[in-house]
């Protein structure tokens, strides 16, 4: 698959590519002239070339997982939240959902629950 049917989805695959360090999937799911910001300092790349060629950073992240905190969605944008991430989806006129903006945080992990708070 290529592109995600919802949101949610996108987010899945992502983690997906990601996992299997397949970094053609992983420009599949991006707008030709999207932007993806990742790393300590972020870099950005620009388009589905320039995010293959740099698949190599995001390899070096401590993994992804896809758990949207809160999902936006205005008609066909959406704006996905979580943690050390932030995403602009939009779909696309065949329905498919890809990202325009991805912004993801060096060492993106789930937040650990605080002492005394329930899991």
């Amino acid at each position: 698959m290529t592109a995600g049917q919802t949101p949610e989805e996108l987010e899945t695959l992502l983690e997906d590519a990601l996992l299997m360090r397949d970094a053609e999937a992983l420009a599949q799911l991006f707008e030709d002239a999207s932007v993806l910001a990742a790393g300590d300092r972020p870099q950005q790349v620009r388009g589905s070339g320039e995010i293959v060629g740099a698949a190599w950073l995001l390899w070096q992240q401590h993994g992804y997982l896809a758990s949207p905190r809160r999902v936006f969605q205005a008609r066909d944008t959406a704006l996905l939240v979580g943690d050390g991430v932030i995403n602009v989806a939009r779909r696309g006129p065949d329905g498919s959902w890809r990202y325009a903006i991805s912004v993801l945080r060096d060492g993106h992990r789930p937040a650990q629950p605080r002492k005394g708070s329930p899991s």
